[in-house]
């Protein structure tokens, strides 16, 4: 089942893919991402549960919005859950989707039954993805003619071939046959500072008291032990698990082990 960009009475609803059927997952990607990059951990899942993947706003076939802070990113799924008549649910999200999904726990706590974070902490980052943004912003689509020709344009900005690949996967042919970027790269641009911040307790709210396991690839640096109180702060009843050998896409790196991680913890 699937829906694009739907709008309802009160809000636009996040494009999303539901597969499956049980009890409810939803999972939600990263900074430049879709519902895709999740795929695998979806299909494992979806063997005992329905699992829901969106896509978030700006991102893959979802809506475009030139603001992007955590209140409204989480209301966006908030908007989502209500959408499909979702009221309990296991949340995972990898990296910005991470802090998205420690957001709509804050924000809906008694909706949200188990939190898995992958590889990101509820901290503010330094901008760290500047070069990529400008890299994106650089390539010249009309001198794109395959693919071959944004990734040399984006190698001089973007060294490692599997980052350069991955932000690729944004580029599609348009009814025109023409390259376009799927993400809204400008949006992303301009919202970065806000994508940065950290998470924030809401007013009238307190602490996540569920479940909570963050992910960690063990070569990764977006989770450090400095961390730990931020975490503890809004997070006070999680744990941690560390991937060894994996980097920050932890879930691509080590899927049978990542997988197997997550399903232990939703059924435990």
């Amino acid at each position: 089942m699937k829906s694009n960009n739907i709008m309802t009475n009160q809000a636009k609803i996040l494009n999303y893919k539901q597969i499956g059927t049980g009890l409810h997952v939803v999972l939600i990607h990263g900074l430049f991402g879709s519902l895709e990059n999740l795929n695998m951990v979806a299909k494992q899942l979806s063997q005992d549960y329905c699992v829901t993947s969106v896509d978030v706003r700006n991102h893959g076939n979802s809506f475009h919005v030139d603001t992007m802070d955590y209140t409204e990113l989480s209301k966006d799924i908030i908007n989502l859950l209500d959408y499909l008549a979702i009221n309990k649910c296991v949340l995972l999200g990898h990296s910005m989707g991470g802090k998205i999904a420690i957001q709509v726990a804050l924000e809906q706590p008694q909706r949200i039954t188990k939190l898995l974070v992958a590889d990101i902490a509820p901290v503010s980052y330094p901008a760290h993805h500047l070069r990529i943004i400008e890299g994106l912003q650089a390539i010249d689509l009309s001198q794109v003619f395959k693919r071959k020709d944004a990734d040399t344009q984006l190698m001089s900005f973007v060294d490692d071939i599997g980052v350069r690949q991955f932000l690729l996967r944004n580029l599609v042919l348009d009814s025109q046959g023409k390259f376009t970027f799927k993400c809204n790269i400008d949006n992303i641009a301009l919202c970065y500072p806000q994508i940065m911040m950290a998470n924030q307790i809401p007013t009238n709210k307190v602490a996540y008291q569920g479940d909570t396991l963050f992910i960690k690839g063990s070569n990764s640096d977006y989770i450090l032990p400095e961390y730990k109180e931020a975490i503890t702060a809004l997070l006070p009843n999680s744990k941690a698990k560390i991937i060894q050998g994996a980097g920050h896409w932890l879930h691509a790196e080590k899927t049978i082990v990542f997988n197997k991680i997550v399903l232990d913890f939703i059924n435990s």
